[in-house]
């Protein structure tokens, strides 16, 4: 491979909503170097690229950023920093009306107020969210753009960190970008898990099928401090295309039924891990199939009104998940006349909806000195949404911009270019031609993957529970997955990338199980429904943590941080 080395001021590994909007803020408040490498092209990439029709996290009227913190507190049972939460909530309304700006499309009333949908919510027109933002960073000062470039590796040396290898997917050539300061902004996992549909349909999932946690595995494998993993999501979805189902439950109001009618929302309770739970509960004791009970619409009003709500419902989901728009419209029936089926997904690895990710300080530094955090990946801060992912984009860059002093040339130390060169090789082995001892490739290893975390750490198929002895079990498959993974090659880089995607999954897969082992009790159903601790234990009212040291994960438990403002001590 053609070896290429970039020197920048501050590099942003994943280009989606929390990285362009940490390259815009760098930009508009210093004037350093900034480089973004994506392993997509920033104009559609990350979980905005099909775009979403709410803003999830906004202080609407009435409302204070401590309410955000509070409901997000109890949503996960008290395991969050409330730090991270209250910085984050300061933001939403100014990131909100920044990216209003810059072109965004927010619905207004008839006074010239955000339309609200439920307490914390507004509504949007957001189908070009993301190349929005995409152009923002085009026409921002100091910023370059790398896309179609999959970064795999950090340079870390003595905890601080120096920079970056990767390589370019339509290019043969490797890169070594040497940066001052680093911001991982890759977003969560997905594909860990064998998902709800099969086959050709596999990736039509709820989270970004092309979000491997790849952040989080270069963090691990550099001795990052990771945190609540353990802490999974899994999202209640309209069953098969597996569609958002908050624009049902908030903006038409409808409640989740069984196929009696018995609304069970009310037994079970509205925490997110909650609505699942409940689901899955009623489907095991025989009352299912469950839905959102739509045809409410249709009960006691007009026509006119009937009509209104049917065709919002319809261009609503057109802003993000078209497929559920085009089955109302194949089954010639719209939401009032049908209820919505609903599912709970495959279990993702995701700090926007929970806490998983880096370990951070308030300033989303993470335990590696110069490497920050922001979006899905940084850990902590959940129910941060898109709005939570630009707030943390900007409080990283911020930071940097602060803190900047004169710095030393660029360059590696002798150690990191042998670090870099043995990276390079690596991919050079891995497009050398296949081996004779190859037996798989990528994708039947990733679908033996998914079939042992299913079975054995809490999937679909065993209703999201697990025990010690399934999840140990659990880990040794994956290590045998592992010398798998080292035979495989490619024959070309795209296939390459796919490698790495799969060793990311294998990696974090093995970190989630060590984070679920630690957590000996039953804290979100659902997330963690661990069948040999099926109660709530205060012992466990602490983070499990995690740091990744010569093949093993060593747990740290921490205390609840109930500081304003928190510092790494060690």
């Amino acid at each position: 491979m053609e070896r290429r080395t970039v020197n920048t001021d501050v590099l942003i590994v994943g280009g989606g909503t929390a990285g362009c909007y940490a390259a815009i803020t760098l930009s508009n408040n210093s004037d350093l170097k900034i480089l973004i490498a994506e392993k997509a092209n920033i104009k559609r990439s990350g979980c905005l690229a099909a775009g979403i029709n709410a803003i999830n996290a906004y202080i609407v009227k009435g409302r204070t950023p401590q309410d955000y913190v509070d409901y997000a507190e109890k949503d996960a049972n008290g395991i969050v920093r409330h730090d991270l939460l209250l910085s984050a909530a300061e933001n939403f309304n100014e990131v909100t009306h920044h990216v209003e700006k810059l072109g965004l499309v927010i619905l207004k009333d008839e006074n010239g107020d955000y339309v609200a949908r439920g307490n914390r919510n507004i509504k949007i027109n957001g189908e070009n969210f993301k190349p929005i933002l995409a152009k923002a960073v085009k026409n921002s000062k100091n910023v370059e753009v790398l896309n179609n470039v999959n970064i795999t590796d950090l340079l870390v040396e003595n905890n601080q960190v120096y920079g970056a290898v990767g390589f370019s997917i339509k290019e043969n050539t490797a890169y070594t970008i040497t940066a001052k300061k680093i911001i991982i902004a890759t977003g969560g996992a997905a594909g860990i898990y064998k998902p709800n549909n099969p086959g050709f349909s596999r990736h039509k999932m709820w989270y970004s099928p092309f979000n491997t946690g790849a952040g989080y595995a270069m963090g691990i494998k550099a001795g990052a401090e990771m945190t609540s993993f353990e802490m999974r999501f899994v999202a209640l979805r309209c069953k098969d295309t597996i569609a958002p189902t908050g624009t049902i439950a908030q903006g038409a109001g409808a409640k989740q039924i069984n196929s009696k009618g018995f609304v069970y929302e009310d037994k079970y309770g509205i925490t997110t891990s909650e609505r699942v739970y409940g689901t899955v509960r009623e489907n095991q004791l025989g009352n299912g199939p469950c839905y959102l009970k739509t045809s409410a619409i249709g009960e006691g009003n007009s026509q006119e009104f009937i009509a209104q709500k049917d065709e919002a419902l319809l261009k609503a989901y057109l802003n993000m998940a078209p497929s559920q728009t085009l089955k109302w419209i194949e089954s010639g029936k719209n939401p009032s006349a049908q209820d919505v089926e609903i599912e709970g997904t495959e279990p993702y690895v995701v700090g926007g909806h929970t806490a998983s990710g880096y370990w951070v300080n308030t300033r989303r530094e993470t335990t590696i000195k110069g490497l920050y955090a922001a979006g899905d990946v940084a850990g902590g801060c959940p129910q941060k949404y898109v709005t939570g992912a630009l707030a943390e984009g900007k409080i990283a860059a911020l930071d940097i911009v602060e803190k900047w002093t004169v710095q030393d040339d660029y360059g590696l130390t002798a150690d990191l270019q042998d670090k870099s060169e043995k990276i390079v090789k690596n991919y050079e082995i891995a497009l050398a031609g296949k081996p004779v001892n190859q037996q798989f490739d990528v994708e039947q290893l990733e679908e033996a993957m998914q079939k042992v975390m299913d079975s054995y750490a809490g999937g679909i198929t065993v209703n999201y529970q697990f025990n010690e002895k399934q999840l140990a079990l659990a880990d040794e498959k994956l290590l045998q997955l592992q010398q798998l993974a080292i035979n495989l090659r490619a024959k070309d880089l795209h296939e390459l990338m796919f490698i790495y995607e799969l060793k990311e999954r294998l990696l974090v897969a093995r970190a989630l199980i060590a984070h679920l082992l630690s957590r000996k009790e039953t804290r979100w159903h659902t997330f963690n429904e661990n069948l040999d601790y099926p109660e709530t234990d205060e012992k466990y009212f602490k983070y499990v943590n995690s740091i990744y040291e010569h093949g093993n994960f060593h747990i740290v438990l921490r205390d609840i941080v109930k500081e304003a403002a928190y510092e790494h001590q060690n």
